[in-house]
């Protein structure tokens, strides 16, 4: 029996079939606002998103309007992915599953991955949050519960909240949980990668798990000048709420600072989020601008979220003082994995369709689950190739990246 001719239409349903397939984080995060994109865009196009308001409780009989302080972050439709093939009319004449197990499922798991990387990348980088101790494998449920029980001290609301390990703390945690189930069928890289549910989380294992390494920073690192606080109408529109803060100590001219760095300050406690309480354990915060140390081993860092003591923003206890120490999470210069445990709305994924170039003709674009991918067909009449490419536009932004938490297993 003769096969059918492959069209553009099927070769890019079963390309974008491929690609929802073998996506992890991105099942499992934020995709509310790409309604918002209603129209094909470019790469730059964005989106504002508000943040949550927060309210207040009077005390007493007496009314007191409360002020409402709305703010608002971006999302920025910038990464532009893509796989680009020639096919002759051989290939063409393929059955649409052995031209899709040849040619397409390579190239989306490597679409799938390129997306699950920046997510993983975003979300961590911009987490202040970090429990355990850094070096460490998770190998029990009681290290494992350490995230769950942050996230719950930060009263972030239960549901959808997800892990993802690394495989060693994969295979680390797995022997210590006998309510996993592995006799599912695997359909997908999702039911593939899942652990199972336990301490309140879908936990999931990832080759994507980013390792990070931290800055070299310098020996006695501290806070350079007192009255370094913020407030939330000065950080509200803000990407991640961040402030500018002064910091000396540093080893001179060499001293680096990286993204994703993590750090605590002498008597500066982390608060309930809720009830604005201070908490037992020093408040966290991360880098999310790269620094180096000036001659005299001073920067000025950018970092989130901004120091705000008051109001039902506060973000920590108090203020730091002058020359107030601080302390680096993990042993500066050294690498970890970095697992996470967060609920969906900590980061934000936008998968939106893509303008129809000019000059091009063949041009098909189509959404499954999601998301959206652009096929564009050209055609070398001397060779008689087929030249295909595949394009993908998307942005991501952890746009509460508290909702978060890293992981490392416990001393």
């Amino acid at each position: 029996m003769t096969n059918n001719l492959l069209t553009p239409d099927i070769i890019l349903r079963e390309a974008l079939m491929q690609l929802e397939n073998e996506l992890v984080l991105a099942k499992l995060v934020n995709r509310d606002y790409e309604q918002q994109f209603a129209k094909p865009l470019k790469p730059g196009d964005t989106i504002r998103i508000r943040r949550p308001v927060k309210g207040q409780v009077r005390t007493g009989a007496v009314r007191q309007v409360q002020d409402v302080d709305e703010g608002n972050t971006s999302l920025t439709v910038a990464t532009q992915i893509g796989a680009d093939l020639d096919f002759n009319s051989v290939d063409m004449t393929l059955k649409v599953e052995d031209f899709s197990d040849r040619y397409l499922r390579p190239q989306m798991i490597q679409i799938a991955n390129k997306i699950d990387l920046d997510l993983h990348a975003e979300l961590y980088q911009h987490c202040p949050n970090w429990v355990g101790t850094p070096g460490n494998t998770v190998n029990s449920f009681s290290d494992y519960a350490l995230a769950p029980q942050r996230l719950d001290e930060f009263s972030i609301p239960r549901g959808d909240w997800n892990g993802i390990l690394s495989p060693a703390d994969y295979w680390g945690t797995i022997g210590s949980i006998t309510a996993l189930s592995a006799d599912a069928p695997v359909k997908s890289a999702l039911q593939n990668s899942k652990l199972g549910r336990f301490a309140n989380t879908d936990t999931y294992m990832s080759q994507n798990v980013k390792a990070h390494t931290v800055g070299t920073w310098g020996a006695s690192p501290a806070i350079n000048g007192g009255s370094q606080g913020s407030t939330y109408a000065a950080v509200k529109t803000s990407k991640y709420l961040s402030q500018t803060l002064n910091v000396d100590g540093l080893t001179a001219n060499t001293g680096t600072v990286s993204v994703g760095d993590v750090f605590t300050i002498d008597n500066v406690y982390a608060v309930n989020s809720v009830t604005g309480d201070a908490l037992d354990f020093l408040k966290q915060f991360v880098v999310i601008s790269a620094a180096t140390a000036d001659g005299s081993g001073a920067a000025a860092l950018t970092i989130s979220p901004a120091i705000i003591t008051s109001g039902p923003y506060k973000t920590c206890s108090a203020v730091p003082a002058d020359d107030a120490a601080i302390t680096v999470k993990g042993t500066k210069g050294s690498s970890y994995r970095q697992n996470l445990v967060f609920q969906k709305d900590a980061v934000t994924l936008a998968v939106p369709p893509l303008v129809k170039p000019r000059g091009a003709v063949a041009v098909s674009s189509q959404t499954y689950k999601g998301i959206t991918m652009r096929l564009i067909e050209g055609y070398d009449l001397n060779n008689d190739v087929s030249g295909w490419r595949f394009d993908v536009l998307y942005g991501v932004a952890a746009t509460q990246s508290h909702f978060a938490t890293r992981l490392s297993g416990s001393a």
